[in-house]
């Protein structure tokens, strides 16, 4: 009887046991799918925060002042017009741009305000513009253009033709630095010299 009773009671022990530590495996396994789920549900929300910030272009990071336009014969069939501004970083950030694929420049067309790329569009030079200064970048635009000789009586008057009808149907250029996703509108303020060739 002793026995019985004493079998009964180790079993119920058992039992006992057996219910506790399933109770503690469920437990856990709900708190991980609990956890995993809030996991899941941040990340995607993060993601989808993120994708949005990165659809966007930084237009407020740098702004460019127009200095001057230059023009140089580059050999007897071509001649390259020279484009410099002016920018001022007025974020916390470096900015670094090359002439490569991360920087992209496109001319806007005074027409409908799209975006064209009908001839390429380089930078002169690297340009390193620290956090809070300025710095002079240029543009250059090479193009078929036979360097009238200097006694042409019309020698002015033929440069400053070609500069305004290259300029003509453009509003502005803008420049797209792929890393940082900035975007710089380098400004149309080459106007007076279009008017000036024309006047002249």
């Amino acid at each position: 009887m002793t026995d019985r009773s004493f079998a009964l009671l180790d079993s119920e022990r058992y039992e006992v046991t057996v219910l506790k530590r399933n109770f503690l495996v469920i437990a856990t396994l709900s708190g991980g799918l609990v956890l995993l789920t809030i996991f899941m549900t941040g990340t995607a929300a993060f993601k989808s925060r993120y994708a949005e910030a990165s659809k966007s272009w930084n237009r407020e990071a740098i702004k460019a002042t127009y200095v001057t336009t230059q023009l140089k014969e580059t050999d007897k069939a071509h001649s390259t017009l020279v484009l410099s501004y002016d920018l001022e970083n007025n974020t916390d950030s470096d900015y670094r741009f090359d002439d490569g694929p991360g920087v992209v420049i496109l001319g806007r067309l005074k027409a409908d305000g799209s975006l064209s790329q009908q001839e390429p569009i380089r930078l002169s030079y690297p340009v390193f513009l620290p956090t809070k200064q300025h710095a002079r970048l240029a543009i250059e635009i090479t193009e078929r253009f036979a360097w009238p000789p200097q006694e042409d009586p019309a020698y002015i008057d033929k440069l400053r033709e070609f500069v305004k009808q290259r300029l003509a149907n453009i509003g502005e250029f803008v420049l797209f630095d792929q890393a940082n996703h900035a975007q710089v509108t380098l400004p149309d303020e080459w106007k007076e010299l279009q008017e000036a060739a024309g006047t002249s």
